[in-house]
């Protein structure tokens, strides 16, 4: 007779699918937490619960693996009175960094960024002759070098390098497509500084990069269409947030905004155009007017703001700033942005005359996209393409924590 038992059914087996997408929502989760405590600092586990909308047990689970990974260090709250067990404080970690370089006309900058957001280290080697893009390369390479050998300590963690060059970067590969004050055309920067160190490298324009950073940690904290234009010995750039994101175009050369047209009867510039922003307006008339050489750059603020009335400095200044309020005034027409922030040499010149510029720009800009702009200069002063270059570097570590596992 046979058994009237049925015979037991095998358990169906999870779904491939489903642990995937299980593991892509954990990722995803992973990157949010690490992405809050990275650009709003240290936050508690309770303040990530309420931010992020997720449980308590969820988030306990992905500080763990964010401690576990190095990225992020938990500790208790500092003088806290309440009763019970205090939600622990989670901290980005100072000891997974970024390196940066920042090559120029007349120096390299290499700098080291910990995940916490702070500047760790920067070292400026002066450049006797501009830079050809294996020169700087070499030289960068020999600061991280070094860096590594005998300044960062033995348990630093490197993510990779990011490169802020003043000129136009190929977003695909970080090959500088054209920096014209460097004479560089369609070098491999990004791949050769890899070669020569040993790491990832990522390369884009220097202002884009500033944009970034002051939007994230500067002037622009908390501002979603913002225009950063940046002032250096290589001229003027610009970058562009609009929503919080950055605008880069098809190739990722959009923001040159040193390229705009501000004077019909002006010189010839490097790009084959005349009267050029960055032809009218640049830090080697500052420094000429005030006496002081390139090395000196940072001595432009007393020496502006010190200019008698109708002296050479003042009217260099004027003229200057009159120029700038031309290009600023096509920035507020063409993008309506709430905050213009301007960086380097340029935030001299406003800080010389800020009454002149805003006067200038809204008497020359459309009614409605002018009545709200504000008009700052960067918050982050010298640090501003340091931090934005750091945050290229760290990008796929942000959006995928898990890769940190891969950090040297």
């Amino acid at each position: 007779m046979a058994d009237p038992t049925p015979a037991p059914t095998a358990a169906p087996s999870p779904s491939p699918d489903l642990g995937a997408r299980f593991d892509r929502v954990r990722r995803a989760n992973l990157a949010t937490v690490l992405a809050l405590v990275h650009v709003d600092g240290p936050a508690s586990r309770s303040a990530l619960t309420q931010a992020t909308g997720l449980n308590r047990s969820t988030i306990a689970a992905l500080v763990g693996e964010l401690v576990d990974l190095g990225l992020v260090v938990e500790s208790d709250p500092v003088g806290s009175n309440k009763v019970g067990r205090p939600s622990p404080v989670v901290t980005p970690s100072a000891r997974f960094v970024a390196l940066t370089v920042n090559p120029e006309i007349d120096a390299v900058t290499v700098g080291v960024v910990g995940l916490d957001g702070a500047v760790q280290h920067r070292v400026r080697r002066e450049n006797v002759d501009v830079p050809t893009a294996s020169d700087a390369a070499r030289v960068a390479a020999a600061v991280i070098a070094d860096l590594r050998a005998s300044t960062l300590a033995s348990d630093v963690r490197v993510v990779g390098v990011g490169v802020a060059v003043p000129g136009l970067v190929d977003a695909a590969g970080g090959v500088v497509r054209l920096a014209p004050h460097l004479g560089w055309v369609d070098e491999p920067f990004a791949a050769v500084l890899a070669a020569a160190t040993g790491l990832p490298t990522e390369a884009a324009n220097d202002a884009s990069l500033g944009a970034i950073a002051e939007g994230r940690f500067g002037a622009g904290r908390g501002v979603d269409d913002l225009v950063f234009l940046n002032g250096g010995a290589s001229g003027v750039g610009g970058g562009v947030l609009v929503a919080g994101r950055p605008m880069t175009g098809v190739g990722g050369f959009a923001g040159e905004i040193g390229h705009t047209l501000v004077n019909s009867a002006g010189r010839v510039c490097h790009c084959g155009a005349v009267g050029c922003l960055e032809t009218e307006v640049g830090q080697a008339g500052l420094l000429a007017v005030t006496g002081l050489d390139r090395g000196q750059a940072d001595r432009l603020d007393a020496a502006l703001a010190g200019a008698e009335p109708g002296s050479p400095v003042a009217v260099e200044v004027r003229r200057q700033i009159d120029f700038l309020a031309v290009a600023l005034r096509g920035v507020v027409n063409s993008f309506d942005p709430e905050l213009i922030v301007l960086g380097g040499f340029l935030g001299s010149l406003h800080a010389a005359d800020p009454d002149r510029l805003v006067e200038r720009v809204r008497a020359q800009s459309l009614p409605g996209a002018r009545d709200d702009v504000r008009i700052a200069r960067a918050a982050l002063g010298v640090d501003r393409l340091t931090i934005g270059a750091a945050e290229l570097a760290f990008a796929a570590v942000l959006a995928d924590p898990a890769s940190a596992a891969r950090a040297s």
